[in-house]
């Protein structure tokens, strides 16, 4: 059966009509026995009591394949439909072809013509957004697009995360001059030692913050701190007009993972990183004004129990230095919040919290406060001081600094932020 089964599917095999006093054969379309549903003659062959058919190829005449005909029951002959359409030939992948011509062609014309506009544009392509090592391979250089996640209720990117992108470089130039250990940027050297890098000190300038949809472009290098510290730089520009929006210095010094305690450079370390380093002045002048201690009892607004979320760790098991920043504003008044927009700060980092630590955050208004009415509103900027605390109290100050705040956009005007850092930075950024 099995056998009878696959022959059948191979070969048409007839099964004997009911006679009904007619030559009238059962296939479809009254075809006679001899010809079938393609109109293909086909011959009878009987084996082994199972009648085979086989098919005769269509005749030709005078080299020219005629088609069969198909007699029907009544004696009519037609031929297979013949139309204006099934006659034209597939135009599909000739027209795929000439579109795909007319697009490379449109692409190379673009680039052709980009490249006479803009040739310094060319070198600053970073299409994937993995930045890369330029300047003799002293600076390294990303762009990033601003997410409509990364915008507050400005409508502009936070200061979080502006400092998630100099982090972002900061990482990426040491993977990408291949520095990168198995340590949080850390090097091969440090891993052996244990050592890792801390942020003593970080000062950021804004001039304008970027929006949704906006690229930036972020260029990182590092310089020489005193004896044992190392300086990193940041130039944050609009990808666009080439504007210098954000510009930051920061101060970094070695600590020991197991003891936790500050550490020199050793000579091993400083020899995978000082060709690395550059002759150049801070972006960002030194402020070295000293601060009035703030406690409890003279800030002006506290914010109590703080407290660090798993996700707030980085590898080396401390709270990420970005996330100060935030617990920082959580005292900052709401007048000035809503008002008035963070031009510059200077953080000093004294010691590190982890996962178990209960925070506090101080603040206090410097100067002449905060206007009080929309006349006033104009009239000038705030200075606020600020520290972040342990609740518990008796175990020093984690994070103390200031910032600036300039009024928010007012008929298309904003105010200078040029005498933030005091004008006596001393220019050489050391720790």
């Amino acid at each position: 059966m099995v056998a009878m089964a696959a022959t059948a599917s191979l070969f048409p095999v007839s099964s004997p009509q009911p006679h009904s006093g007619s030559k009238k054969s059962g296939k479809l379309g009254g075809a006679p026995d001899g010809v079938d549903v393609r109109g293909i003659k086909t011959k009878s062959v009987t084996s082994g009591g199972m009648q085979v058919k086989a098919a005769q190829a269509p005749a030709e005449v005078n080299g020219t394949r005629v088609r069969p005909m198909i007699k029907t029951d009544d004696n009519s002959t037609s031929h297979v439909p013949r139309t204006f359409i099934n006659q034209l030939p597939d135009w599909s992948m000739l027209l795929a072809a000439i579109t795909t011509i007319f697009l490379a062609a449109e692409k190379q014309w673009m680039m052709l013509d980009w490249k006479t506009k803009r040739p310094d544009m060319l070198a600053d392509l970073d299409p994937f957004g993995l930045g890369r090592i330029v300047q003799d391979g002293l600076v390294f250089r990303q762009n990033f697009s601003i997410r409509s996640y990364e915008i507050g209720a400005d409508r502009t990117a936070s200061i979080e995360t502006l400092m998630n992108h100099l982090q972002e470089t900061a990482l990426n130039h040491v993977k990408t001059a291949g520095l990168l250990g198995d340590g949080f940027g850390s090097t091969p050297e440090m891993c052996k030692k244990n050592l890792f890098w801390v942020v003593t000190k970080m000062q950021v300038m804004v001039d304008r913050y970027p929006t949704w949809g906006d690229v930036v472009q972020v260029d990182t290098w590092v310089a020489r701190s005193g004896k044992n510290g190392m300086r990193r730089d940041w130039l944050l520009r609009d990808c666009k007009t080439g504007e210098v929006v954000t510009r930051a210095s920061s101060n970094w010094v070695m600590m020991n993972k197991e003891t936790r305690r500050l550490s020199k450079i050793p000579d091993e370390v400083r020899a995978e990183i000082e060709h690395y380093f550059v002759d150049a002045p801070p972006v960002v002048d030194d402020d070295s004004r000293k601060l009035p201690k703030l406690e409890d009892t003279t800030a002006d607004y506290v914010r109590n129990g703080l407290t660090p979320r798993w996700s707030d760790l980085d590898v080396n098991q401390h709270v990420n230095n970005v996330k100060y920043i935030g617990w920082i504003l959580e005292s900052a008044p709401q007048q000035v919040v809503e008002k008035y927009e963070l031009a510059g700060l200077t953080l000093e980092y004294r010691r590190e919290c982890r996962k178990d630590s209960v925070l506090k955050s101080l603040t206090s208004v410097l100067g002449d406060g905060i206007a009080d009415s929309d006349s006033d509103f104009d009239s000038g900027g705030v200075d606020c001081q600020h520290v972040l605390l342990f609740e518990s109290g008796g175990e020093g100050e984690i994070v103390k600094g200031r910032t600036a705040w300039r009024p928010k956009d007012k008929d298309g005007v904003r105010s200078s932020i040029a005498d933030f850092s005091g004008g006596n930075g001393n220019g050489n950024g050391n720790a």
